[in-house]
């Protein structure tokens, strides 16, 4: 996400590389380059005009210090009024309540649906919530089935009554189901239209009127750009919501809608959808996203889905394996799973400051790992455990039996024993000749 704006922004900065001090040309020069990266990022014209003018006075009026090199600065500060652009502070859901109630609004195909089955697996899985969801949408019996569906995938309780077609009674009923039944959440899934109308305005707002809820969040799918902006301004001058949700933004180069919605409505971004998966959801930080888009990575955000998947006891477990020179290709696995639940692994190394610009040309296919598991999966149960056993009969075997090459075998083979001697190495306390070596393992660049 935000790539072509990250390669802009960058191109700017690169008008004060090699100057000693900022001046007014120079600085005249980056401004109308990032005011440029944002409107075609989709950011409004006055948006970007009054956001480059706050960036101007502030680096007109810096006191340089001799350490600070000027591009530096103008990160810095840049930085600063993309975070306050963006709202500055992150904003909690507000799960007071008893149960709390969660409301969620938004037009027909934004991702309302997907994202309040992903809302209950965060609640459940990250906060210690029971939440339960509640169909609403009178309208669509696919909408109702849907939620059916994911809320099965994520095993949440979902509430329904097809044959009604009232959705303030449904949803009265959901709420009374909750309370009898010990969910502390109820979060309601609401019909959505293809456009904006009265009709949808109206029941809405019956039923915020009627649920009193803790919280109403609007949904809308980033990838509209500043129709998102438009649509999010119109819903909340008619529901008052209590925040945004933007959808899709794993596919929203430009970003125009995460950058502006904030300064148009007033309401914070609370959640970001960032993949199709239920799990593919992110709580939005302003200033850990402004990190990312200027290519200073978010290092926070990836130490914590790191320690979500960390399992003490396995990584005690691990060390000692490695300390006797038995780490296998079971344990291998286990990695290679914990990896692949931190999520998306181009977006994984993009929160990485300095390698997120590296790696902006190489696509990297999340099943890349599949291969692998195939290949592991191939072996016997003695190779799996004694790996130095596999000599090149088996290894024919193995990529017959996997669909593979003995190639990609070999492949493998090398990448686990040179992975193997790296965390040897890494055991050990001297960094600096474990760095070396790794370095001299490296193929060498044709």
């Amino acid at each position: 996400m935000f790539d072509n704006l990250s390669d802009k922004f960058d191109r700017a900065f690169k008008v004060l590389k090699g100057h000693g001090q900022i001046t007014d040309i120079n600085v005249a020069e980056t401004l109308k380059e990032v005011r440029r990266a944002l409107i075609d990022a989709d950011v409004n014209f006055k948006i970007a005009k009054d956001f480059t003018d706050r960036v101007k006075t502030k680096a007109l009026g810096e006191n340089v210090l001799t350490a600070v090199e000027p591009g530096q600065l103008m990160i810095k500060i840049t930085r600063d009024e993309l975070a306050a652009l963006m709202g500055s502070e992150h904003a909690e859901i507000n799960l007071s309540g008893n149960p709390t109630i969660v409301l969620i609004a938004g037009l027909q195909g934004s991702g309302k649906t997907t994202f309040s089955a992903k809302l209950a697996n965060y609640l459940k899985t990250k906060k210690s919530k029971n939440p339960m969801l509640v169909a609403c949408d009178i309208y669509r019996p696919a909408a109702i089935n849907q939620l059916h569906v994911v809320g099965e995938q994520v095993g949440v309780e979902v509430f329904s009554d097809k044959e009604s077609k009232d959705a303030v009674s449904i949803a009265q009923r959901g709420v009374e189901r909750a309370k009898s039944a010990g969910h502390d959440v109820v979060i309601i899934d609401t019909a959505g239209r293809l456009h904006i109308d009265d009709g949808m305005m109206k029941e809405i707002a019956a039923l915020k009127k009627s649920l009193q809820p803790q919280e109403t969040l609007f949904v809308v799918d980033s990838m509209t750009g500043q129709d998102a902006v438009n649509t999010a301004k119109a819903f909340n001058e008619q529901i008052d919501y209590d925040g945004v949700v933007l959808t899709k933004l794993d596919g929203d180069t430009r970003g125009g809608a995460a950058l502006t919605i904030r300064s148009v409505v007033e309401k914070p971004l609370k959640f970001i959808g960032t993949g199709e998966k239920l799990d593919a959801l992110d709580v939005f930080y302003p200033d850990r996203m402004a990190d990312r888009i200027l290519g200073m990575g978010d290092v926070i955000s990836l130490v914590e889905r790191a320690q979500e998947q960390f399992d003490e006891d396995e990584a005690r477990r691990v060390q000692k394996k490695i300390a006797r020179n038995q780490f296998n290709f079971n344990d291998f696995v286990k990695q290679i799973k914990q990896v692949k639940k931190m999520g998306n692994i181009k977006d994984l190394m993009g929160m990485i400051p300095g390698v997120g610009k590296m790696m902006k040309d190489i696509d990297i296919d999340d099943n890349a790992f599949d291969i692998i598991e195939v290949i592991i999966s191939s072996m016997t149960t003695e190779e799996k455990e004694f790996p130095h056993i596999i000599n090149g009969n088996r290894r024919k075997r193995i990529a017959a039996g996997s669909g593979t090459s003995v190639e990609d075998v070999n492949k493998l083979l090398k990448q686990f024993n040179d992975m193997s001697k790296m965390m040897k190495m890494m055991q050990g306390g001297n960094a600096q000749k474990s760095m070396q070596k790794m370095k001299s393992m490296m193929p060498n660049k044709q």
